[in-house]
Parts: structure tokens; sequence; C-alpha cells
């Protein structure tokens, strides 16, 4: 190292007490190690004085706000059993442990839930990232929250972001597109919704979620993963030119239109000053005036492809209405009343918000200001677009409602700037050529009447897609009451004929339909019906005769197959329809992994956790019922001899074979100190032991389930929180302990690269150790 940066990292090291570049690991995102950056923009100030969107008497107490760090929020996942356990552990032992603290001068204010927020299952605190990884009095809180965030259990999520996704109104049989979806947060709520009944393993919808950027998806990946749900597809693309897709219906192709869309575009993010302390030294008008475009195009694919009937949430963290009311304004406009604005304020009562305003100006980044597209000079037609302004016809205004919109302002609810609107389909696009259906268990009248004005098209029926231009009024201008021909090639979403591909296979699209960019993912093979590997797996664990076969897939061609996944039926209808037009990041559930130990005993493929409760329901043979006691025991023993099992489940054990089994405990509704849901584990049963495999971030969480705290303090050492372990529970598995990995790394959502190696292939690890034990 040279000299010069000896002494610039000596410096630095003296300034702060610690190395550069570990500075930002404990601080960033709280603004506690920005000191640096002055949280003030006086081109900022001015531009929001002006355009009024806080009330009067309340920009002091915004801009206040503004410079404040921004308070921890954390989701409870509401679609599980377990939410309620998960809910009843934070109020009545972490909460309570935390309110009335002091650290560091700051006095600990009990986290209080979200008021807006159904069932109790978000709240905010005060507590910043720093005290709860600083302080050792939080040091257990800390842990929790990070071992239930990796097990998928709790999200660390912005509370305006958690808005979007309860707007959209979500049922289980609906087909959902998160159009920008990285990193997942929203992505994950709108899963969750899916999934409101567990005691159905395949919803009739799905989600697609789709983001531009191909690293950005393995985040999707990660965040979906959490969930185990067989009815998420990542996929990568533009979302201003995402593909139709195509699905089989009653035997004949017909094109998918989605019933829910969230749209939650990129912006100039000047909501998030709370947290991204860059936007302070970086804001300027301009920023906002590039992405109009883009915001536009986005949102008009979006309605393009819903239903008529459906629902679609726009949404922004920027307070900026060019990014917000103008695109908004811009699309009703273009929709010629297929679209209006849902007036969303009963939908989450108790949330604080302001309603969309109907006047504002442009300003360019030099301070110039224009009330009017006529006051703009032809120099400046490339940077600011007629949409850019309120419609100047009162009527016309009056009737798009854009006091529907909902702005969030921090001031008042302590939270970030955001918003977010609400847009109905009620009839098709002007530029459409079809009126698709909405999927509804009640098909309103409206809907009833597609059918006929389908006959009346004849052939494929498909959107004509708004041309690319970089005006943003140009990509509807162009296209509109344009009614082209049958087969018309320009056409990009009407399906080609020659596309001729495998039975069964879903691979990635050709580099002459579609540029490949980021990491080549393997091709998508579904089992066939005679597929040799499948008897042995249906007479091992006798799966019920209305297991669906024809869901399962695999990630490759030749050779033996490692993994088996699981997807619902309607999106192994989108992936056998679209595997020359959308490239597909990752899909499925992982529900079996090839164990050649096995194969001796009848079955090579061993059970996986990630898909253990899409599974249960068809499995009707190895099956252990478990204790509490039980679950202590496998889960904090290295490799419990069956003698260690209380007799009933013993005595199960001792007539099964060797093998991947399934550990299953039911709740007594007479032990209220038990847990009161279900819990299902995947074992192996040895010669004289048996073990679960189960990941070690769940391990702590269905510890935790049972009365059991595993928890490392800072020297290292394990130190259990609770004396309700049974004997025996002191001596926890080496594996356990190697937690605090993942807890260093604060739960912070990781890329993962590569196809099928990396994305669904995670080994799960036992609770004690790897391997299977024969």
């Amino acid at each position: 190292m040279g000299r010069k940066n000896r002494n610039r990292q000596r410096a630095q090291q003296d300034r702060d007490g610690k190395p550069e570049g570990k500075r930002n690991r404990d601080d960033a995102g709280w603004g506690a190690g920005y000191s640096e950056i002055i949280k003030e923009n006086k081109l900022f100030e001015h531009y929001y004085t002006e355009l009024k969107i806080v009330p009067e008497g309340e920009f002091e107490e915004f801009m206040e706000t503004m410079r404040e760090p921004l308070p921890a929020t954390i989701r409870i996942t509401g679609y599980k059993s377990h939410a309620k356990e998960i809910l009843h552990t934070l109020k009545e032992k972490y909460f309570k442990e935390v309110q009335d603290l002091e650290v560091d001068g700051q006095k600990i204010e009990a986290p209080q839930p979200l008021s807006w927020y159904p069932d109790e299952l978000a709240w905010h605190t005060n507590l910043s990232r720093k005290i709860l990884r600083k302080s050792p009095l939080l040091e257990k809180f800390h842990q929790f929250l990070v071992s239930e965030t990796e097990s998928g259990n709790i999200s660390r999520q912005e509370a305006v972001s958690m808005i979007p996704p309860l707007l959209l109104k979500i049922e289980p049989q609906h087909k959902i597109l998160d159009m920008c979806a990285a990193p997942g947060s929203k992505t994950a709520q709108l899963i969750e919704m899916l999934h409101s009944d567990m005691d159905v393993p395949f919803p009739e919808g799905f989600v697609i979620a789709n983001d531009v950027d191909n690293k950005r998806c393995y985040l999707l990946v990660h965040q979906a993963k959490r969930l185990n749900s067989p009815c998420i597809m990542v996929v990568n693309h533009d979302a201003s030119s995402i593909p139709r897709l195509h699905i089989d219906q009653d035997g004949k192709k017909d094109v998918l239109f989605y019933d829910r869309i969230l749209c939650d575009v990129p912006c100039s993010g000047d909501g998030t000053m709370r947290k991204n302390i860059d936007v302070w030294k970086k804001w300027t008008t301009s920023n906002s005036l590039h992405l109009h475009g883009l915001q536009i195009r986005i949102a008009v694919r979006g309605v393009e492809q819903l239903a008529v009937g459906g629902r679609m949430v726009y949404s922004t963290c920027s307070l900026n209405p060019i990014e917000d009311e103008a695109v908004i304004a811009a699309l009703l406009e273009k929709s010629e009343g297929a679209l209006e604005l849902a007036d969303a304020s009963a939908d989450l009562p108790g949330l604080k918000y302001m309603p969309g305003i109907t006047s504002w100006k442009v300003m360019t980044k030099e301070g110039q200001w224009f009330s009017d597209w006529s006051e703009v000079p032809t120099s400046r037609h490339t940077q600011i677009r007629p949409t850019m302004f309120p419609p100047t016809d009162p009527e016309k205004l009056a009737n798009m409602k854009l006091e529907r919109c909902m702005r969030i302002l921090p001031h008042h609810q302590n939270t970030g700037g955001f918003f977010v609107a609400v847009l109905v389909k009620k009839a098709p696009m002007p530029w459409n050529r079809r009126y698709p259906k909405l999927r509804n268990k009640e098909v309103n009248s409206s809907s009833e009447a597609a059918p006929a004005e389908e006959l009346q098209t004849g052939g494929s029926p498909a959107d004509v897609p708004p041309a690319d231009g970089s005006s943003a009024e140009a990509p509807v201008e162009a296209v509109e009451g344009e009614t082209p021909a049958e087969g018309n090639p320009s056409v990009p979403d009407t399906p080609d004929p020659s596309e001729v591909k495998k039975d069964n296979v879903c691979g990635p699209p050709p580099p002459k339909k579609m540029k490949l960019f980021g990491f080549k993912e393997d091709p998508f093979v579904f089992l066939t019906e005679d597929d040799p590997i499948f008897p042995p797996i249906q007479a091992f664990y006798n799966l019920s005769p209305d297991f669906p076969k024809m869901n399962v897939l695999t990630r490759t061609h030749e050779g033996k197959k490692r993994h088996l996944y699981m997807v619902s039926k309607e999106l192994r209808n989108v992936l056998l329809n679209n595997s020359e037009r959308m490239k597909v990041i990752n899909t499925g559930v992982k529900v079996w992994s090839r164990n050649t130990d096995g194969e001796q005993f009848g079955c090579a493929f061993r059970l996986a956790q990630e898909g253990i409760y899409t599974l249960c329901p068809y499995i009707r043979a190895r099956i252990i019922n478990i204790s509490v006691e039980d679950v202590k025991v496998l889960l904090t023993q290295e490799n419990p001899f069956l003698s260690k099992l209380e007799d009933d489940a013993h005595n199960q054990a001792k007539k099964l074979e060797m093998g991947s089994i399934v550990l299953r405990y039911l709740p007594d509704p007479q032990d209220l100190d038990a847990p009161q849901c279900p819990i299902d584990l995947c074992g192996w049963r040895g010669k004289t032991s048996l073990r679960a495999f189960v990941p070690r971030n769940e391990c702590l969480h269905y510890l935790r389930m049972v009365g059991v705290e595993v928890f490392r303090d800072k020297q290292g050492k394990r130190n259990d929180g609770s004396t309700e372990t049974q004997e025996g529970s002191t001596e926890d598995a080496e594996g356990l302990s190697q937690e605090a990995d993942l807890l260093e790394q604060e739960g912070e959502e990781t890329e993962q690269n590569g196809s099928e190696s990396n994305t669904n292939d995670t080994e799960p690890v036992s609770s004690s150790c790897d391997g299977p034990t024969s």
C-alpha cells in the first residue's frame, strides 16, 4: 500500500474509530453514517413550496421530518398459519422487553401497529438498525428479526411500500402481474394474499414478477423463495414492452389478460430522502422530466394487458406531480373513458393522505417555470412534453377526478413520501382489438358481453401495442383507432404459427427471437405421463390419485434429474405456451431432491422442506405424528436415537422402513401453551435414529414456537434464552450454532446468480448436519 493511501486510511480511522470501508455496514440506510451530506436542497424547497402539495402552515414540519431518519417497520407474513404465533411472540416477549429502554441517551418507544394495516400484521418503532446491532439489550430482538426474516415469516419493509398490494384487493383466483418488481417486498405481499387460504396448496391465480435488470431479478428469486409458493414466476423484460403472453383456454390459444397489475414505476425517489441520503445532494427537477415518458409507456403497457373489470395500482416513491398526477392524467385522456380512477379512500381506514392535485406547473433545473405547454419554447420541446401539464379543458379535468389519487406526506404519519392511484378498466382501450374477460367467481354483465365481441373480430385476438417513440404521448397517438389485418407481422404480440417446440419443454428463447442477456437459464422440462422416475415416488409416499403429476418439472434435459419442482396448473399453462416469447428466471417450488442412498430403500428422491406444505395434502404414507417435546429433541440434538422420542412417535417410527419421512405436529386445542398451528418437517428415518432436514433459519423459527430460543452472544458462545428445554437440549447441534453466520448478514438480500444450481437449488440442511444417516 502506498504512503498516501496508508495516511488516508489512518486519518479515516482517527476520525471515527473504525477502518474506512466498514462504516456503511452499520449505518447504511439510517442516516447515521452520512454526516458529510448536508440535508438541505434549496431548489427542492423552492419547488415544493411553489407547487403547494403540503398544506399551508405545515411546510417547516414537512422539511424537519424529511431530515429525520426513517423509523424501522416490519411486516408479519400474513398467509402463513404461523402468523398468529409470531405476532404473539413479538407482543408478549420482545415488544415488552424493549419498551422504556434507553440506549445512547435515546428512549426506546414501544412498537406500535400500523393503524391501517389489517390484523396488526405490520408494526413500526423508532429503533434504527444501528441501535439494534450495537445494543446488547436488544441483541436477542435483533437476532429474532434477522432469522425470522430469513425464514420468510417477517419482512422488514417500509410502511408506505405496503400500501399498493393492499389496494389491489387480491383474491386467490386472480392472475397478477408485477411490472417492476425488484427487490420484491411488494411481490411477497402479493404472494401472501394469493395464498390467503392455506388449506389450498394450488390457488387458481398466480403472480408473474418482472424486472428489467437481470441481476435484480435474483433478488426477486430470493424474496419469493422464502414464501415457498408454486404460484410465482420471475421474468426478465423491459416493462414498457413486456410481451403479450398466451394460454390454452378450452383447447384454443387465447391471450392472457391479468386481473390485477401492480405498476410501481422507476421514479426520482424524492420521497425516500429519509433513508436514501444521497437524494438530498442529487435532487433536481430534470430527474422527473427524464422519467415522465418512461413512466407513461410502462403504465400504457400495463393497462393494455389488464382485463376489463380489473384493477391496476400505479405508484411511485416520488412527491412530484410530473411523475404522479401528470402520468395518471395522460393515461386517462388517452383511454377515452376506458379507465377511471377508483375512490380508495375507504379501503385503508386510518391511513392519512393528501388528495391528488389538479393544478401544477413545470420547472426546469435552471429554475424556469412554465404553466402551460404554449409557453414552452421550441428549444425545450425535447425536454418538456405536453403530457407534463394538467389538462386545459376544465370539464375534462373535472371528469378525471384526480383528487382520488393519494399522496402520503412524511410528517403526517412519520413515514416516507409516496404516491398511489387505483385505476379500474371499464372497457377495451381505444387501440385494443378485443374485450378481455375478468376472471371472477361472479361474472358481471360486462364480462358476459365479452365473448360475443370476440367472435366478431374473428381469428386470433391481440392488442395493437403502441408504437415506440421518444415523446411521452407518441406511444398512444401513433396507433389510436388502428385495426391492422390479421397476421400483420408488424404486430409483435401476434402468435407465430411457425413456432415449433418440444412437448413439455420450456427452454430459453433462441437468440434470433430474443436477445439473451445476463445469466443463461436452464430449460424447464415437465414430467411426461410415462416418466420412469415417478412411479417409485408415487408408491413410496402413497400419493393420492388427484396429485397433479403433470405440474412437476425439472431443470435439465440430460443426465439424472437432481431436483423436482412444482408449479400450479395455470403457471404450467403459461410456461408451455410462451417459451419463445419470454425469459423466465425462476418459477415453482422445490418438492423433491435426489438422494442416492434412498435408492436401496425404494425411492431415490427425498422430500424437500421448501415444498412440504405443497406436497403434504397428497402424501398418505411415511408420516410420523410428533409432540412438542419431540420437536425440541429433533431440532436440538444432532442425531437422536428413536428411543429419545415419546412412546407414540417411537412406535410409529419403528414401523417405517428407512428413508425420507414427514414429521407432523398437530396442535392440541386443550394445551394453549403449545403452538396452535400445524408444523410439518422433512425428516430421515435411519436404522436407529431420526433426523430433521430443516434449513437452519427455519429450525430456529420452529424452536422458538415450542419455547426454545437459541441465542449467540457477541463472543460467539451459544446461550439458551429459555429454561423450557428438556434434558439433552443443551447439546444443541453444531450446525445450528453456525446460524451466527446468517445473523451477521443482517438479513440483507443477496444476489443469487446462475441457473439451476444457485437459484432454486440451494441445498437444505438438517438441523445438525448435512447428510442422511442410514
